[in-house]
Formats: C-alpha cells, sequence, structure tokens
C-alpha cells in the first residue's frame, strides 16, 4: 500500500509548475478520448452506407460502447487501487488507441461491433486514472480547478473531431474514405504515452493524501436515499447526452437535409455551446453562494435552470430546417452538459470519503441502464422514418432528474437506507 504522509500533494523535487504541466497532459488525454468516441459518429452517415446498416444495428453499436463502459468503468475502477497508475494508465491509452486504429480495418459489421465494445471497455479506464492521478499530485484546494481542465477535455475533443473529419474526408465519395480518420485519431494516443512517461515516475504517484482516507461507511452511502437519487440523476443525464451526441449528425443530414459537411461543422459549434454551459453552471454556483445561497441549493437551482433548457428538444422536433432550429440546439448543448458539474458536487456530498467509488458505480449504473436507449432510438426510426419523436422526448430525462433531487434528496439523513 502507498504509505500516507503530510503534506499531500507534489513531490519536494519537482518546480511548481509541473503539476499543472501534468493536469494539461491529462486534458490531452481526455481529448483523445473523445476523438476516439465520437470519430464513429461523425462519420455514421458513411459508415451505415458502407455496412448498409439499419439504425437499429447503428444504435447496437452505441449500446455496445455503453455496457462495455459500464463493466471497464468497474474494472479499472478496481485495478486504478491495485496497480500502479504509471504504467496502468499508458497502457489503457494504448489499448483503446489501437481498437480505435482496428476500427479503420473492420470489414463485417461484427467486428465493427468487436471494435465498438473494446473500444468503451478501454475508454473507461481512463477516468479512474486521471481522477487518482490528481488526487495523488494536487492537494485538496487545487483539486477543483485541476479536475475543471481534465474534464475540459472531452468538449475540445468533440469540438476538434468534426473538423478533422472534414480536413481529412471533406465531401469525398470514395468508397472506404471513412477508414483513414480512425486510423489516424488512433496514432495519435501514442504520442501521449511517450510524453506520459517522460514526465511521470513511479514516486510521483506513490503517497495518498491524508484528506482521501476513508472513515465512512461505503456501505452506508450505497443504501441511502440520496444515492438511489443520484442514480436516477445520471441515468437521466447520461440518456440525454449520449444520445445527443451519437445520434445528432444522423438528425440534421436525414432528419433536416443538411449537408454532412455543414452537419460536422455544426457538431463542433454545439460542443463549443456544451463546454460553455459548463462552465457557465459552475460560475452561476459560484455567483449564488458568494451572495449567500446554501450551496446545495445554488446547485439545484442552476440543474433546474439547465433541465429546463433542454427540454427545447421538442421545439426543435417541430422546427424545419434554418437558424431557429440550430439555435434551440445550441441552447439544449448548453443546458446539457451544464448539469454535470452539479451532479458531480451532489456525489461529493454524498459521501466525501468514498468519492472515487460512488462516482465510479454510479458512472458504471448510469451506462447500464442508459445504454440500451440507443437501440430504441434506433428502432424508432426505422419505424417511423423520422427523428422527430425521439428528439422531442430526449430532453425531458434531465427534468426528472430535477424533480427527483427536489422531492427525495431533502428526505432523510445522509445515513438513510432505503428501506
Amino acid at each position: 500500500m502507498p504509505r500516507i504522509v503530510e503534506p499531500a500533494g507534489l513531490p519536494q523535487t519537482r518546480p511548481p509548475s509541473w503539476k499543472w504541466i501534468i493536469a494539461g497532459l491529462l486534458l490531452l488525454a481526455t481529448t483523445i478520448n473523445y476523438l476516439d468516441r465520437q470519430t464513429l459518429s461523425t462519420l455514421s452517415k458513411r459508415i451505415i452506407a458502407d455496412f448498409q446498416l439499419d439504425k437499429e444495428q447503428y444504435g447496437d453499436l452505441e449500446m455496445a460502447f455503453g455496457l462495455a463502459f459500464a463493466a471497464g468503468s468497474l474494472v479499472f475502477g478496481l485495478l486504478a487501487d491495485a496497480i500502479s497508475v504509471r504504467w496502468l494508465y499508458p497502457a489503457v491509452l494504448l489499448a483503446w488507441s489501437l481498437v480505435g486504429m482496428l476500427t479503420g480495418f473492420t470489414q463485417l459489421f461484427d467486428e465493427l461491433l468487436f471494435c465498438r465494445s473494446a473500444l468503451g471497455f478501454f475508454e473507461a479506464g481512463h477516468w479512474p486514472c486521471a481522477v487518482l492521478t490528481m488526487q495523488r499530485l494536487l492537494v485538496e484546494k487545487d483539486r477543483t480547478l485541476g479536475n475543471s481542465v481534465l474534464q475540459s477535455g472531452a468538449a475540445i475533443g468533440a469540438i476538434f473531431t468534426p473538423l478533422a473529419v472534414n480536413f481529412l474526408v471533406g465531401d469525398s465519395t470514395e468508397p472506404g474514405v471513412w477508414r483513414s480518420p480512425f486510423i489516424i485519431v488512433g496514432l495519435v494516443g501514442t504520442l501521449w504515452i511517450i510524453a506520459w512517461f517522460c514526465l511521470i515516475r513511479s514516486r510521483d504517484l506513490a503517497t495518498i493524501p491524508p484528506d482521501a482516507v476513508a472513515v465512512e461507511s461505503f456501505r452506508d452511502a450505497v443504501l441511502s436515499r440520496r444515492f438511489f437519487t443520484l442514480l436516477i440523476v445520471v441515468v437521466a443525464l447520461n440518456t440525454t447526452w449520449q444520445l445527443l451526441r451519437a445520434w445528432m449528425l444522423l438528425f440534421l443530414v436525414e432528419g433536416r437535409h443538411y449537408s454532412e459537411t455543414d452537419a460536422r461543422y455544426f457538431n463542433s459549434a454545439f460542443f463549443v455551446a456544451a463546454d460553455i454551459g459548463c462552465l457557465l453552471a459552475g460560475a452561476s454556483v459560484g455567483w449564488l453562494t458568494r451572495r449567500g445561497w446554501v450551496g446545495h441549493r445554488a446547485r439545484v437551482l442552476v440543474f433546474g435552470c439547465c433541465a429546463i433548457m433542454t427540454t427545447l428538444t421538442t421545439a426543435a422536433a417541430f422546427l424545419p430546417k434554418g437558424p431557429a432550429l440550430l439555435g434551440v440546439l445550441l441552447i439544449v448543448a448548453a443546458g446539457s452538459l451544464g448539469m454535470f458539474p452539479c451532479y458531480y458536487s451532489f456525489t461529493q456530498d454524498l459521501g466525501r470519503q468514498h468519492v472515487g467509488k460512488i462516482s465510479g458505480l454510479l458512472a458504471s449504473l448510469g451506462w447500464l441502464i442508459s445504454a440500451p436507449t440507443h437501440k430504441w432510438f434506433g428502432r424508432e426510426i426505422d419505424a417511423t422514418h423520422s427523428y422527430d419523436l425521439g428528439i422531442a422526448w430526449l430532453g425531458w430525462m434531465p427534468l426528472i432528474g430535477f424533480l427527483t433531487l427536489l422531492i427525495l434528496w431533502r428526505s432523510g439523513s445522509r445515513k438513510q437506507p432505503l428501506a
């Protein structure tokens, strides 16, 4: 077991700026994670045509990713505590990079399904490794900023994927042209691994900060009413965000007749809006608390406002191609990602000494329950030849999570069991 030292954080031999260089390296890892994840949805139109898939089969690809991600969250959450992260982290990143590259060589649907499943499994390992690295390197007062830097890589990756695909593929109609982005994006991960080993030594991650030592019962936290509340919340958030992430381009191209190139550019704008919403949500909570609001009340208010914003998917379902549609979707993007900083704070309120275990378990259950909605979403499109019904109800899921927070969170103490 790593020994506990006081004070925790940066090793004596490192300059103060080094920890933020590592934070930037973790941001790049998150960016690579989302580049590999979003390449499929960005090229979905080409892949569906090349493999002659229906929408339910495309939904199967995204469902397989989600189910594998759920399994990986549990497996790598345990391994991160048992194996040196200096070796586990690059191994996981290398594995998902190789799987991403292999996707570009698939010829059969079953091969593509296997690659998508393996990608989800190994990509899940990024989060426990990254969070543990932040915990070991940063003292408590710096971790929130460090985690914000880490999380911002998700939006950056999603923003740059359509731009990279447009550069590499453009409007080419050549068969198989979609394969090269998978291979090139996969190669980027190998460069990150070299930087990791150059910057991280084993002793850099060898100490556990005293504030992370568990003193409360993990069992009590998991059996509490608030854990059940957050499970409903994370399923609602994950369902809305992941369906938007995976199906937005197809909705624009097939549902509203935008060109693939224009839809990819809008996808970048969509994730820019999502990132802005995420940052504004955090800033709004801070503004409210500085003016005397209780922290939890401030987060619930901001969460509720963001949930209301996502219900505008119903308006999007009735709007034709044009600026109004795109404007509404940008508002939906800001709201859908703006709820996540609030959700992470709720998990910290649930059990401060078990944040890693609780957040990992909630993430796994959230993916496990929400992943099948991709298959149902695709089946509905195949049956109706329309995206409108699915888009219309999609944005109401977070409001269910918000109402659950209002009803259940304050009804009982932290350690009150469900029974």
